[in-house]
């Protein structure tokens, strides 16, 4: 039987927390931060490069690291070796969101006196992110529990898809996942989008995220933008607005002329794999589609972003407009 779990990304923490398995964990990364009654938990991982920084320089330290063939995280060896967990989650889905799974493989033999079960996620699109529930579950041996948190997931993404099916109109969204170099976001986020009533032509669901030229996302035109940076939290976005606001080719976007640029939590929301990515749709939704799904929106989890002329951020606590 699994008693002692070690996850080393947040969505993974995320996953088990909502299976009711809170209380074998025995390890989670530098980066889990919910549901709050994790946090204080042994960290197994820790940064190469501080999360703080500027889009622009993380970017830059990233691929230095990345140039010079190592990782972006290291694994905490002491830590992992006093843990003893049985079981470790981690992911193969992006080589910048986690420590690596050859890594994490073999630290498990060097350090560990008893082998321990190694699951891997890889999703690159919400039916991955939902069959990931699954697997997480039954390599912990609570099945039921994965199949219901499936089961709810789905409900409550059907009950959005009756809320958008009378919508007029869907928006042209680009979903901003990197500010500096600009990329837009992929992966699952154009399902999410569509769910929520727009269209992100962007880029193919299932697909990497890709950067993009300010020519061909003013070609795009879109009409609603959303700031996710991934990993960051609404005040570090709100940090770089002025470089990105100052580009000349920001107040020719239609969603800047129309008032409709949003910053949301790219930390909490969207980037993460686990089950408030079913709460990153309704987000989506009620910013796309807020004559449908306001009231749909999570707590805090938004900001409105001004024009060039207006004075600063707004409120996410105000109305959608």
């Amino acid at each position: 039987m699994i008693e002692r779990i070690a996850s080393l990304l947040p969505s993974a923490t995320e996953i088990l927390c909502a299976l009711g398995l809170t209380d074998r964990i025995v390890g989670v990364s530098h980066e889990c931060d919910f549901p709050p009654e994790i946090r204080g938990r042994r960290a197994l991982t820790e940064p190469k490069l501080d999360p703080r920084a500027t889009s622009t320089a993380i970017d830059a330290a990233v691929r230095r690291l990345v140039r010079d063939g190592l990782s972006v995280y290291r694994i905490r060896e002491a830590d992992l070796r006093d843990a003893r967990p049985d079981l470790i989650v981690t992911q193969e889905h992006c080589e910048v969101c986690a420590v690596s799974f050859a890594e994490v493989e073999q630290a498990a033999r060097a350090l560990l006196d008893a082998p321990a079960a190694i699951v891997s996620l890889k999703p690159n699109r919400l039916a991955d992110v939902l069959a990931d529930f699954g697997r997480v579950a039954a390599a912990a041996g609570v099945d039921a529990a994965g199949a219901r948190l499936i089961e709810q997931s789905r409900a409550r993404l059907d009950r959005l898809a009756a809320r958008i099916r009378h919508a007029r109109s869907r928006p042209r969204v680009a979903c901003i996942e990197w500010l500096d170099p600009l990329m837009v976001a992929g992966n699952w986020v154009p399902e999410l989008v569509e769910l929520g009533g727009g269209t992100h032509d962007l880029t193919a669901a299932g697909q990497h995220s890709p950067a993009i030229t300010w020519d061909a996302l003013l070609a795009h035109a879109p009409d609603v933008v959303i700031l996710m940076p991934c990993g960051f939290r609404l005040e570090q976005t709100r940090r770089e607005l002025p470089q990105l606001i100052a580009r000349p080719e920001w107040a020719a976007l239609p969603a800047v002329r129309n008032r409709r640029v949003y910053s949301v939590d790219g930390n909490a929301y969207l980037n993460r794999p686990g089950p408030r990515i079913i709460d990153s749709a309704e987000l989506l939704a009620g910013l796309i589609q807020p004559g449908h799904c306001a009231a749909l929106i999570p707590p805090d989890s938004w900001e409105h972003v001004p024009p060039p002329s207006a004075d600063g951020p707004g409120d996410g606590a105000a109305a959608v407009e």
